[in-house]
Protein backbone atom coordinates (compact mmCIF):
# COMPACT_ATOMS: atom_id res chain seq x y z
CA UNK A 1 0.00 0.00 0.00
CA UNK A 2 2.67 2.47 1.03
CA UNK A 3 4.66 2.07 -2.17
CA UNK A 4 1.66 2.88 -4.36
CA UNK A 5 0.26 5.85 -2.46
CA UNK A 6 3.48 7.47 -1.28
CA UNK A 7 6.80 8.26 -2.94
CA UNK A 8 8.98 5.17 -3.14
CA UNK A 9 12.63 5.44 -2.08
CA UNK A 10 15.62 3.43 -3.26
CA UNK A 11 18.66 2.94 -1.06
CA UNK A 12 21.40 0.33 -0.86
CA UNK A 13 20.38 -0.62 2.70
CA UNK A 14 16.93 -2.20 2.42
CA UNK A 15 16.28 -1.73 6.16
CA UNK A 16 16.17 2.03 5.57
CA UNK A 17 13.58 1.54 2.83
CA UNK A 18 11.56 -0.79 5.05
CA UNK A 19 11.34 1.62 8.00
CA UNK A 20 10.38 4.42 5.61
CA UNK A 21 7.53 2.30 4.17
CA UNK A 22 6.54 1.11 7.63
CA UNK A 23 6.18 4.68 8.91
CA UNK A 24 3.66 5.49 6.16
CA UNK A 25 1.76 2.33 7.03
CA UNK A 26 1.64 3.29 10.72
CA UNK A 27 0.42 6.80 9.98
CA UNK A 28 -3.17 5.78 9.18
CA UNK A 29 -3.62 4.90 12.86
CA UNK A 30 -2.46 8.39 13.86
CA UNK A 31 -5.14 10.31 11.99
CA UNK A 32 -7.66 11.49 14.56
CA UNK A 33 -11.02 13.25 14.33
CA UNK A 34 -11.49 15.39 17.45
CA UNK A 35 -14.92 15.74 18.99
CA UNK A 36 -17.08 18.20 17.08
CA UNK A 37 -17.53 20.31 20.22
CA UNK A 38 -13.77 20.90 20.38
CA UNK A 39 -13.71 23.25 17.41
CA UNK A 40 -10.56 21.46 16.19
CA UNK A 41 -10.33 20.50 12.54
CA UNK A 42 -10.97 16.88 11.46
CA UNK A 43 -8.30 14.45 10.22
CA UNK A 44 -5.46 15.76 12.35
CA UNK A 45 -2.23 13.85 12.80
CA UNK A 46 -1.66 13.09 16.48
CA UNK A 47 -1.10 10.33 19.00
CA UNK A 48 -4.52 8.61 19.25
CA UNK A 49 -3.94 7.78 22.92
CA UNK A 50 -3.21 11.36 23.96
CA UNK A 51 -6.01 13.63 25.22
CA UNK A 52 -4.09 16.64 23.87
CA UNK A 53 -3.12 18.11 20.52
CA UNK A 54 0.34 19.61 21.00
CA UNK A 55 1.58 22.66 19.12
CA UNK A 56 5.24 21.60 18.96
CA UNK A 57 4.41 18.10 17.73
CA UNK A 58 1.98 19.49 15.15
CA UNK A 59 4.49 21.98 13.75
CA UNK A 60 7.26 19.39 13.47
CA UNK A 61 4.93 16.80 11.91
CA UNK A 62 4.36 19.02 8.85
CA UNK A 63 7.98 18.53 7.78
CA UNK A 64 7.30 14.88 6.96
CA UNK A 65 3.63 15.10 5.96
CA UNK A 66 4.53 17.28 2.96
CA UNK A 67 5.95 14.11 1.38
CA UNK A 68 2.72 12.10 1.58
CA UNK A 69 1.69 12.88 -2.03
CA UNK A 70 -1.29 14.82 -0.61
CA UNK A 71 -2.75 11.83 1.24
CA UNK A 72 -2.19 13.68 4.52
CA UNK A 73 -2.65 17.44 4.44
CA UNK A 74 -0.11 19.44 6.42
CA UNK A 75 -2.03 22.72 6.55
CA UNK A 76 -4.76 21.57 9.02
CA UNK A 77 -2.03 20.77 11.57
CA UNK A 78 -1.31 24.49 11.72
CA UNK A 79 -4.74 25.90 10.85
CA UNK A 80 -6.43 24.28 13.84
CA UNK A 81 -4.12 26.30 16.12
CA UNK A 82 -4.75 29.52 14.19
CA UNK A 83 -8.48 28.99 14.68
CA UNK A 84 -7.86 28.85 18.42
CA UNK A 85 -5.95 32.14 18.45
CA UNK A 86 -7.28 34.51 21.10
CA UNK A 87 -8.05 38.22 20.68
CA UNK A 88 -4.69 39.19 22.20
CA UNK A 89 -2.81 36.92 19.75
CA UNK A 90 -2.17 34.04 22.16
CA UNK A 91 -1.94 30.51 20.81
CA UNK A 92 -1.54 27.97 23.58
CA UNK A 93 0.86 25.02 23.66
CA UNK A 94 -1.86 22.34 23.63
CA UNK A 95 -5.63 21.85 23.41
CA UNK A 96 -7.86 19.04 24.63
CA UNK A 97 -9.16 16.88 21.80
CA UNK A 98 -12.45 16.38 23.67
CA UNK A 99 -13.58 19.99 24.16
CA UNK A 100 -10.91 22.16 22.51
CA UNK A 101 -10.02 23.94 25.76
CA UNK A 102 -6.46 25.16 26.23
CA UNK A 103 -4.13 23.14 28.43
CA UNK A 104 -2.41 25.01 31.28
CA UNK A 105 -0.18 23.89 34.13
CA UNK A 106 1.04 25.73 37.25
CA UNK A 107 4.57 25.58 35.81
CA UNK A 108 3.44 27.06 32.48
CA UNK A 109 0.39 29.19 33.34
CA UNK A 110 0.30 30.94 29.94
CA UNK A 111 0.44 27.73 27.92
CA UNK A 112 3.57 29.10 26.25
CA UNK A 113 5.36 27.16 23.53
CA UNK A 114 8.53 27.55 21.49
CA UNK A 115 7.46 29.46 18.31
CA UNK A 116 7.75 27.32 15.17
CA UNK A 117 4.81 28.41 12.98
CA UNK A 118 6.73 30.69 10.58
CA UNK A 119 9.46 28.06 10.04
CA UNK A 120 6.82 25.43 9.30
CA UNK A 121 4.89 27.75 6.95
CA UNK A 122 8.06 28.66 5.05
CA UNK A 123 8.82 24.97 4.50
CA UNK A 124 5.19 24.35 3.49
CA UNK A 125 5.40 27.13 0.90
CA UNK A 126 8.45 25.57 -0.77
CA UNK A 127 7.03 22.04 -0.72
CA UNK A 128 3.44 22.90 -1.74
CA UNK A 129 3.92 26.19 -3.59
CA UNK A 130 0.78 27.96 -2.34
CA UNK A 131 1.49 31.71 -2.21
CA UNK A 132 -2.17 32.46 -1.43
CA UNK A 133 -1.81 30.54 1.82
CA UNK A 134 1.11 32.72 2.91
CA UNK A 135 -1.10 35.80 2.57
CA UNK A 136 -3.92 34.13 4.52
CA UNK A 137 -1.79 33.01 7.49
CA UNK A 138 0.35 36.15 7.90
CA UNK A 139 -2.21 37.92 10.16
CA UNK A 140 -2.18 34.95 12.57
CA UNK A 141 1.61 34.76 12.58
CA UNK A 142 2.05 38.50 13.12
CA UNK A 143 -0.51 38.61 15.92
CA UNK A 144 1.17 35.67 17.65
CA UNK A 145 4.59 37.33 17.36
CA UNK A 146 3.19 40.55 18.84
CA UNK A 147 1.70 38.60 21.77
CA UNK A 148 5.08 37.05 22.56
CA UNK A 149 6.76 40.43 22.19
CA UNK A 150 4.30 42.27 24.43
CA UNK A 151 4.13 39.71 27.23
CA UNK A 152 7.49 37.96 27.48
CA UNK A 153 10.15 40.34 26.16
CA UNK A 154 11.75 42.26 29.01
CA UNK A 155 13.70 45.51 29.14
CA UNK A 156 16.71 43.24 28.82
CA UNK A 157 15.82 42.77 25.14
CA UNK A 158 15.38 39.00 25.56
CA UNK A 159 12.39 36.75 26.27
CA UNK A 160 11.84 35.44 29.80
CA UNK A 161 9.78 32.24 29.80
CA UNK A 162 9.24 29.20 32.04
CA UNK A 163 11.51 26.25 31.31
CA UNK A 164 8.43 24.25 30.26
CA UNK A 165 8.11 26.55 27.22
CA UNK A 166 11.54 25.56 25.90
CA UNK A 167 12.43 22.69 23.59
CA UNK A 168 14.46 20.85 26.20
CA UNK A 169 13.60 21.38 29.88
CA UNK A 170 16.74 19.69 31.24
CA UNK A 171 16.93 19.92 35.02
CA UNK A 172 20.40 21.59 35.16
CA UNK A 173 18.85 24.61 33.36
CA UNK A 174 16.33 25.43 36.07
CA UNK A 175 18.35 28.38 37.42
CA UNK A 176 17.91 30.22 34.13
CA UNK A 177 15.28 32.78 33.16
CA UNK A 178 16.34 33.66 29.60
CA UNK A 179 16.64 30.40 27.66
CA UNK A 180 18.79 30.20 24.56
CA UNK A 181 16.50 27.84 22.64
CA UNK A 182 13.38 29.96 23.10
CA UNK A 183 15.20 33.19 22.24
CA UNK A 184 16.92 31.63 19.21
CA UNK A 185 13.59 30.21 18.04
CA UNK A 186 11.98 33.65 18.37
CA UNK A 187 14.84 35.09 16.30
CA UNK A 188 14.17 32.35 13.72
CA UNK A 189 10.48 33.26 13.91
CA UNK A 190 11.32 36.85 12.98
CA UNK A 191 13.72 35.70 10.25
CA UNK A 192 11.08 33.56 8.54
CA UNK A 193 8.35 36.17 8.99
CA UNK A 194 10.66 38.53 7.10
CA UNK A 195 11.15 35.92 4.36
CA UNK A 196 7.39 35.31 4.13
CA UNK A 197 7.02 39.07 3.70
CA UNK A 198 9.50 38.88 0.80
CA UNK A 199 7.40 36.11 -0.78
CA UNK A 200 4.40 38.45 -0.64
CA UNK A 201 6.50 41.31 -2.04
CA UNK A 202 5.58 43.24 1.10
CA UNK A 203 8.69 45.26 1.88
CA UNK A 204 7.15 46.76 5.01
CA UNK A 205 6.56 43.35 6.64
CA UNK A 206 9.94 42.09 5.49
CA UNK A 207 11.81 45.09 6.91
CA UNK A 208 9.80 45.12 10.15
CA UNK A 209 10.73 41.55 11.08
CA UNK A 210 14.25 41.83 9.75
CA UNK A 211 14.74 44.65 12.26
CA UNK A 212 13.33 42.43 15.04
CA UNK A 213 15.63 39.63 13.90
CA UNK A 214 18.86 41.63 13.90
CA UNK A 215 18.09 43.22 17.27
CA UNK A 216 17.54 39.80 18.87
CA UNK A 217 20.49 38.24 17.04
CA UNK A 218 22.76 40.99 18.36
CA UNK A 219 21.51 40.49 21.94
CA UNK A 220 22.06 36.73 21.74
CA UNK A 221 25.55 37.10 20.30
CA UNK A 222 26.50 39.76 22.85
CA UNK A 223 25.06 38.22 26.02
CA UNK A 224 24.62 34.47 25.52
CA UNK A 225 27.88 33.26 23.97
CA UNK A 226 30.22 31.62 26.48
CA UNK A 227 33.79 31.46 25.26
CA UNK A 228 34.86 28.99 27.96
CA UNK A 229 32.44 26.25 26.92
CA UNK A 230 32.21 27.60 23.34
CA UNK A 231 28.44 27.37 23.25
CA UNK A 232 25.45 29.69 23.54
CA UNK A 233 24.04 29.40 27.06
CA UNK A 234 21.07 30.57 29.15
CA UNK A 235 21.00 33.62 31.45
CA UNK A 236 19.61 33.97 34.97
CA UNK A 237 17.29 36.76 36.12
CA UNK A 238 20.24 39.17 36.64
CA UNK A 239 21.67 38.46 33.19
CA UNK A 240 24.49 36.21 34.41
CA UNK A 241 25.32 33.23 32.24
CA UNK A 242 24.19 29.76 33.35
CA UNK A 243 26.83 27.75 31.53
CA UNK A 244 24.96 24.46 31.07
CA UNK A 245 26.05 22.62 27.93
CA UNK A 246 22.65 21.80 26.46
CA UNK A 247 21.45 20.88 22.98
CA UNK A 248 19.38 24.07 23.23
CA UNK A 249 22.47 25.98 22.07
CA UNK A 250 22.10 24.58 18.55
CA UNK A 251 18.80 26.31 17.84
CA UNK A 252 21.10 29.21 16.96
CA UNK A 253 22.10 27.36 13.77
CA UNK A 254 18.56 27.41 12.39
CA UNK A 255 18.31 31.08 13.32
CA UNK A 256 21.61 31.81 11.49
CA UNK A 257 23.05 33.49 14.58
CA UNK A 258 26.70 32.27 14.80
CA UNK A 259 29.40 34.03 12.79
CA UNK A 260 32.16 32.11 10.98
CA UNK A 261 34.42 31.81 14.04
CA UNK A 262 31.65 30.58 16.33
CA UNK A 263 30.14 28.16 13.85
CA UNK A 264 33.44 26.26 13.74
CA UNK A 265 33.36 25.90 17.52
CA UNK A 266 29.74 24.74 17.52
CA UNK A 267 30.40 22.18 14.78
CA UNK A 268 33.40 20.91 16.73
CA UNK A 269 31.04 20.02 19.60
CA UNK A 270 28.87 17.95 17.25
CA UNK A 271 31.83 15.68 16.44
CA UNK A 272 33.37 15.68 19.94
CA UNK A 273 32.45 12.44 21.79
CA UNK A 274 32.96 14.20 25.13
CA UNK A 275 30.13 16.65 24.45
CA UNK A 276 27.56 16.08 21.66
CA UNK A 277 29.33 13.81 19.15
CA UNK A 278 27.91 10.62 20.66
CA UNK A 279 27.46 7.37 18.68
CA UNK A 280 23.75 8.17 18.41
CA UNK A 281 23.71 11.92 17.66
CA UNK A 282 22.89 14.20 19.47
CA UNK A 283 22.28 14.01 23.26
CA UNK A 284 20.09 16.62 24.91
CA UNK A 285 22.85 17.28 27.46
CA UNK A 286 26.60 17.20 26.86
CA UNK A 287 28.32 13.98 27.97
CA UNK A 288 30.73 15.91 30.21
CA UNK A 289 28.01 18.12 31.70
CA UNK A 290 27.12 17.47 35.34
CA UNK A 291 23.73 15.75 35.38
CA UNK A 292 24.26 13.80 32.15
CA UNK A 293 22.71 10.32 32.28
CA UNK A 294 23.81 7.46 30.04
CA UNK A 295 20.29 6.02 30.09
CA UNK A 296 18.88 9.36 28.96
CA UNK A 297 16.59 10.23 31.89
CA UNK A 298 14.44 12.39 29.62
CA UNK A 299 16.18 15.65 28.70
CA UNK A 300 19.28 14.77 30.76
CA UNK A 301 21.00 12.98 27.90
CA UNK A 302 18.34 11.32 25.73
CA UNK A 303 18.53 11.59 21.95
CA UNK A 304 15.25 13.02 20.67
CA UNK A 305 14.54 12.57 16.92
CA UNK A 306 12.97 16.04 16.60
CA UNK A 307 16.00 17.73 18.16
CA UNK A 308 18.40 15.73 15.99
CA UNK A 309 16.27 16.87 13.03
CA UNK A 310 16.54 20.47 14.23
CA UNK A 311 20.33 20.30 14.36
CA UNK A 312 20.60 18.63 10.94
CA UNK A 313 18.43 21.37 9.39
CA UNK A 314 20.68 23.91 11.11
CA UNK A 315 23.80 22.25 9.68
CA UNK A 316 22.37 22.74 6.19
CA UNK A 317 22.21 26.50 6.79
CA UNK A 318 26.01 26.49 7.09
CA UNK A 319 26.70 24.11 4.21
CA UNK A 320 27.70 21.18 6.45
CA UNK A 321 25.84 18.68 4.27
CA UNK A 322 28.25 15.79 4.79
CA UNK A 323 28.09 16.01 8.60
CA UNK A 324 24.31 16.33 8.32
CA UNK A 325 24.06 13.17 6.21
CA UNK A 326 26.48 11.16 8.34
CA UNK A 327 24.56 12.13 11.48
CA UNK A 328 21.20 11.22 9.92
CA UNK A 329 22.47 7.78 8.86
CA UNK A 330 23.96 7.01 12.28
CA UNK A 331 20.77 8.11 14.02
CA UNK A 332 18.65 5.92 11.72
CA UNK A 333 20.81 2.86 12.44
CA UNK A 334 20.04 3.24 16.16
CA UNK A 335 16.34 3.46 15.32
CA UNK A 336 16.59 0.31 13.22
CA UNK A 337 18.25 -1.47 16.12
CA UNK A 338 15.16 -1.08 18.33
CA UNK A 339 12.81 -1.84 15.43
CA UNK A 340 14.58 -5.13 14.66
CA UNK A 341 15.93 -6.43 18.00
CA UNK A 342 17.69 -9.78 18.25
CA UNK A 343 15.72 -12.85 19.27
CA UNK A 344 11.96 -13.08 19.40
CA UNK A 345 11.38 -9.68 20.97
CA UNK A 346 8.94 -7.33 19.28
CA UNK A 347 10.60 -4.17 18.03
CA UNK A 348 9.42 -0.56 17.88
CA UNK A 349 10.53 3.02 17.34
CA UNK A 350 10.63 5.48 20.23
CA UNK A 351 10.28 9.08 21.31
CA UNK A 352 13.86 9.07 22.66
CA UNK A 353 17.00 6.94 22.56
CA UNK A 354 20.15 6.33 24.58
CA UNK A 355 23.11 8.38 23.34
CA UNK A 356 26.02 5.98 23.93
CA UNK A 357 24.58 2.56 23.13
CA UNK A 358 21.62 0.81 21.53
CA UNK A 359 18.12 0.99 22.88
CA UNK A 360 15.30 3.30 23.84
CA UNK A 361 16.09 5.89 26.50
CA UNK A 362 15.14 5.07 30.07
CA UNK A 363 13.97 7.20 32.99
CA UNK A 364 13.21 5.17 36.14
CA UNK A 365 11.22 8.02 37.70
CA UNK A 366 8.99 8.31 34.62
CA UNK A 367 7.57 4.89 33.65
CA UNK A 368 5.64 6.39 30.69
CA UNK A 369 8.88 7.59 29.09
CA UNK A 370 9.71 7.17 26.28
CA UNK A 371 6.51 6.90 24.26
CA UNK A 372 6.49 4.20 21.61
CA UNK A 373 5.83 5.10 17.99
CA UNK A 374 5.54 8.85 18.53
CA UNK A 375 5.34 9.37 14.77
CA UNK A 376 5.17 13.16 14.94
CA UNK A 377 8.86 13.03 15.87
CA UNK A 378 9.97 9.59 14.64
CA UNK A 379 8.76 10.32 11.10
CA UNK A 380 11.11 13.31 10.93
CA UNK A 381 13.96 10.79 10.83
CA UNK A 382 12.41 7.90 8.91
CA UNK A 383 10.76 10.09 6.23
CA UNK A 384 12.03 13.69 6.14
CA UNK A 385 15.70 12.96 6.89
CA UNK A 386 15.58 9.92 4.61
CA UNK A 387 14.47 12.03 1.63
CA UNK A 388 16.36 15.24 2.36
CA UNK A 389 19.61 14.07 3.94
CA UNK A 390 20.19 10.37 3.30
CA UNK A 391 19.04 10.51 -0.32
CA UNK A 392 19.79 14.24 -0.45
CA UNK A 393 16.84 15.87 -2.27
CA UNK A 394 15.90 19.50 -1.63
CA UNK A 395 12.74 20.71 -3.33
CA UNK A 396 11.27 24.15 -4.00
CA UNK A 397 8.02 24.18 -5.94
CA UNK A 398 7.84 27.97 -6.40
CA UNK A 399 11.31 27.90 -7.93
CA UNK A 400 10.56 24.66 -9.87
CA UNK A 401 13.86 23.26 -8.59
CA UNK A 402 15.09 19.95 -7.24
CA UNK A 403 18.64 19.99 -5.81
CA UNK A 404 20.35 16.65 -5.24
CA UNK A 405 23.24 17.01 -2.78
CA UNK A 406 25.22 13.82 -2.22
CA UNK A 407 28.76 13.22 -0.87
CA UNK A 408 29.28 10.43 -3.42
CA UNK A 409 27.09 8.80 -6.03
CA UNK A 410 25.39 5.65 -4.79
CA UNK A 411 22.51 3.48 -6.00
CA UNK A 412 19.57 5.41 -4.61
CA UNK A 413 16.75 7.79 -5.45
CA UNK A 414 13.03 8.44 -5.31
CA UNK A 415 10.11 7.59 -7.56
CA UNK A 416 6.62 8.98 -7.98
CA UNK A 417 7.13 12.04 -5.81
CA UNK A 418 4.25 14.46 -6.32
CA UNK A 419 5.36 18.04 -6.92
CA UNK A 420 1.95 19.69 -7.06
CA UNK A 421 0.56 18.30 -10.36
CA UNK A 422 3.88 16.85 -11.44
CA UNK A 423 5.11 13.32 -10.65
CA UNK A 424 8.89 13.07 -10.52
CA UNK A 425 11.28 10.12 -10.42
CA UNK A 426 15.06 10.48 -9.88
CA UNK A 427 17.22 7.35 -9.66
CA UNK A 428 20.97 6.74 -9.85
CA UNK A 429 22.44 3.40 -10.95
CA UNK A 430 25.76 2.10 -12.15
CA UNK A 431 25.64 0.92 -15.77
CA UNK A 432 28.17 -0.28 -18.31
CA UNK A 433 28.64 3.39 -19.25
CA UNK A 434 29.30 4.46 -15.66
CA UNK A 435 27.05 6.14 -13.11
CA UNK A 436 23.80 7.20 -14.70
CA UNK A 437 20.93 9.28 -13.33
CA UNK A 438 17.50 8.49 -14.78
CA UNK A 439 14.87 11.20 -14.54
CA UNK A 440 11.17 11.13 -15.33
CA UNK A 441 8.77 14.06 -15.05
CA UNK A 442 5.41 15.20 -16.36
CA UNK A 443 6.46 18.86 -16.50
CA UNK A 444 9.57 20.98 -16.90
CA UNK A 445 11.66 21.63 -13.78
CA UNK A 446 15.29 22.50 -13.02
CA UNK A 447 17.52 19.80 -11.58
CA UNK A 448 20.83 20.52 -9.82
CA UNK A 449 23.21 17.65 -9.13
CA UNK A 450 25.85 18.52 -6.52
CA UNK A 451 28.40 15.74 -5.87
CA UNK A 452 30.25 17.08 -2.85
CA UNK A 453 33.27 14.75 -2.91
CA UNK A 454 33.94 15.35 -6.62
CA UNK A 455 33.14 19.07 -6.44
CA UNK A 456 30.84 18.58 -9.42
CA UNK A 457 27.77 20.81 -9.64
CA UNK A 458 25.51 21.18 -12.65
CA UNK A 459 22.02 22.65 -13.16
CA UNK A 460 19.95 21.39 -16.07
CA UNK A 461 16.38 21.95 -17.26
CA UNK A 462 14.58 18.60 -17.14
CA UNK A 463 11.89 18.39 -19.82
CA UNK A 464 8.68 16.41 -19.51
CA UNK A 465 9.09 12.71 -20.21
CA UNK A 466 12.10 10.48 -19.56
CA UNK A 467 15.76 11.37 -19.83
CA UNK A 468 19.10 10.39 -18.33
CA UNK A 469 22.52 11.85 -17.67
CA UNK A 470 25.97 10.33 -17.20
CA UNK A 471 27.93 11.64 -14.23
CA UNK A 472 31.24 11.37 -16.11
CA UNK A 473 29.90 13.77 -18.75
CA UNK A 474 29.01 16.54 -16.29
Amino acid sequence: MAKKEFPGIHFYDQDFVDVYDQTWAWMEDYVITPDEASGLLPRLFSNPESPLLHQTESCFSTFMMVYSNKKYASAPQLDTFYQKQEENGAIRSAYFVSDGKAYFTPENPDGLCIPLFAWAEHNLYHKVGNKKRVKEVMPFLEKHFEWLDANFKTDFGLYAVPIEATSCPASPRKKAKYFIDFNAAQAMNALYLSELGEILNDKEISFKYKRHYFALKTKINTLMWNEDVQLYVDLDAEGNQVAVKSIASFWTLLAEIPNDARIEKLLAHLTNPETFGTPNPFPSLAVNQEGFQELGHGPNGSVYPHLTFMIIKGLEKYGAFELARESAIRHLYYMLDTLHPEGNKRGNVWEAYKPLKEGAAEWPDQPDFPRAQLLQYVGLSTIALMIENVIGLYISLPKKTVDWKVPTIEAMGIENLSLKRNMVTILSNKTSRGWEIRLESEKLYYFTIDILSLKKRKTLPIPSGKCSMLIDKL
